[in-house]
């Protein structure tokens, strides 16, 4: 990993507009596939204006943008408990310019953020775990149920947000069986599935350099994958067959990584407006910080939550498994938690880009 992709997550160093200390933490929000969406407009003074770029989206497997709106609400939450680390009371209007449609967004602000001096604001205790908080991909230790405390912490963190949070471990051996094979299927559809694959390839990045060069997206270290992509045998124009081991492989290896998760965790809402989901990303950032605290690792399966077609199936079984079943509620995030290995954090753009 490029030294400078990971740079930002060392934190903000001095800063003659506090503003910019402030988004030095914002920018280490998770992000669907680590696109940071985020732009920010600093032409006021005492304010920042978030606007989403339209040029990071994921049309194929987030046609509606509600993981993209969940991704500016993990941005804000951030921004928020930064802000109070400065004794500023962050006074966040979304929607300034009215409220997108459910089936697009566009370039009117996500939100008006106001700073303003508040002897009376508190500091967020999660912020102490903002810097070590990681999405973690790899195997889990099927040996270490998650404890009752952690959980009690995490539903805590997360008690002034409308959704409600539910989990379940391997003392429900039958749902948590109901809960791997959804994930499989969501994940085999995605990896059969041209579009979708077609659109993770453009934000894949292959060795040091391009992930140094764009220091966004999905990455990949493996040797061996680095070498053929050097030689050009690593195609990224055209999705692989069903059959092609690039296929069978990725299937595999997720199936072996849900066999060692020791549980999952969902959060539903009532409704799906565009605040909704700004609430949603918010409270999920919040339980994640929650997560890092206790020591657990956590990777969300947001493959059976995409609105696309191809994931009818897993997304209605998902939502009649959680108790969601209906159009009043929402599955806003199901994620895989327990405890792993520690890894690198992902890359992150660094806050001139939000200005670009």
């Amino acid at each position: 990993m490029p030294p400078a992709a990971i740079a930002p997550w060392q934190g903000p160093g001095q800063e003659a507009d506090v503003r910019r200390w402030i988004l030095g933490y914002a920018i280490l929000a998770p992000h669907s596939h680590n696109l940071q969406s985020w732009r920010v407009d600093l032409g006021t003074p005492g304010e920042m204006l978030l606007r989403c770029d339209l040029h990071r989206l994921l049309p194929a497997s987030d046609p509606f943008s509600r993981q993209t709106m969940m991704s500016h609400g993990t941005f804000l939450e951030l921004l928020d408990m930064a802000a109070r680390e400065r004794g500023l009371r962050a006074e966040i209007t979304l929607f300034p310019e009215g409220e997108f449609a459910p089936g697009q967004i566009d370039q009117r602000p996500v939100a008006r953020v106001r700073l303003s001096p508040d002897p009376a604001v508190q500091k967020d205790p999660l912020f102490a775990h903002v810097l070590q908080r990681r999405t973690n991909r790899q195997l889990y230790d099927l040996q270490r149920p998650v404890p009752a405390a952690a959980w009690q912490a995490m539903a805590d963190a997360v008690a002034l947000y409308p959704s409600r949070l539910g989990f379940v471990g391997m003392d429900q051996a039958g749902l948590m069986a109901q809960h791997r094979d959804i994930a499989a299927q969501a994940w085999r559809i995605e990896m059969v599935t041209p579009r979708v694959v077609l659109e993770t390839y453009q934000v894949l990045r292959v060795g040091a350099a391009e992930i140094e060069k764009h220091r966004d997206g999905l990455y990949l270290l493996d040797p061996t994958v680095v070498w053929l992509n050097r030689f050009g045998l690593f195609d990224r124009s055209k999705a692989p067959a069903p059959d092609d081991y690039a296929t069978t492989s990725q299937i595999e290896d997720f199936g072996k990584k849900l066999a060692s998760t020791p549980a999952f965790l969902w959060m539903v809402t009532e409704g799906n407006d565009r605040r909704t989901q700004i609430g949603a990303g918010r409270a999920y950032m919040r339980v994640q910080l929650a997560a890092t605290a206790q020591g657990l690792a956590m990777q969300p399966l947001q493959q059976a939550l995409q609105e696309y077609p191809e994931q009818a199936a897993p997304h209605a079984r998902i939502r009649r498994l959680l108790g969601a079943p209906g159009l009043a509620q929402t599955v806003q995030m199901w994620a895989r938690v327990g405890y792993a290995p520690p890894v690198d954090p992902a890359p992150r753009r660094g806050v001139p880009a939000l200005f670009a």
